[in-house]
């Protein structure tokens, strides 16, 4: 992998070490089960990749492209992803563990996160705005001056939104999540 350029390739099984991928492009490249977290993720840009079955635990994200790239059953526990590059991005989620992930203060408009435990996420100052959350467990997930406009949380549980801390016009809640826009007025719904 000596070339800074790599287009249409397969990696397959690849413990990546920590500077394999530093200052390097990726376009239309398929990752399996590889494992990620000994690297240090720096200038780095994918654009239309997929990840399936890819550990990036406890990884060290810094100044990454993500363009039209899909991560399918990956796990990103306690992964910062606030050093994203913002310019022209786009990733989705899938099947993903993002337990403790951060995703401070980023704009993460129409991102997707189907089936995905995300158990004390950071959303804290971000742009959810048409965000679609499709089966995510969002336990302790913390939702601050978190612009949630037109997101759709319909079939997500265990959430604890305040209506007064967050934008939340036109955002799509199931009758059973109404208890997690109610917790901190101690009301009682049955």
């Amino acid at each position: 992998m000596s070339s800074d350029y790599l287009l249409d390739r397969e990696f397959k099984d690849i413990h990546f070490e920590e500077t394999a991928i530093k200052y390097k492009e990726y376009e239309g490249c398929t990752f399996i089960n590889c494992d990620f977290t000994q690297c240090t993720f720096q200038s780095v840009s994918f654009v239309d990749c997929n990840f399936f079955d890819c550990n990036f635990r406890e990884t060290k994200i810094n100044y990454v492209s993500l363009r039209g790239v899909q991560f399918t059953n990956c796990d990103f526990t306690a992964v910062n992803f606030a050093m994203t590059d913002q310019v022209i991005y786009e990733f989705h989620f899938k099947d993903c563990l993002l337990d403790y992930a951060q995703f401070y203060a980023l704009k993460l408009r129409k991102m997707q996160f189907i089936n995905c435990s995300m158990i004390a996420v950071d959303f804290m100052g971000s742009d959810l705005t048409e965000a679609f959350f499709d089966n995510c467990n969002l336990r302790r997930a913390v939702f601050i001056d978190t612009v949630a406009n037109k997101a759709d949380f319909y079939t997500s549980y265990d959430y604890t939104i305040d209506p007064e801390k967050n934008k939340l016009k036109k955002a799509i809640f199931s009758k059973e999540g109404l208890k997690g826009l109610l917790e901190k007025y101690q009301i009682v719904v049955k």
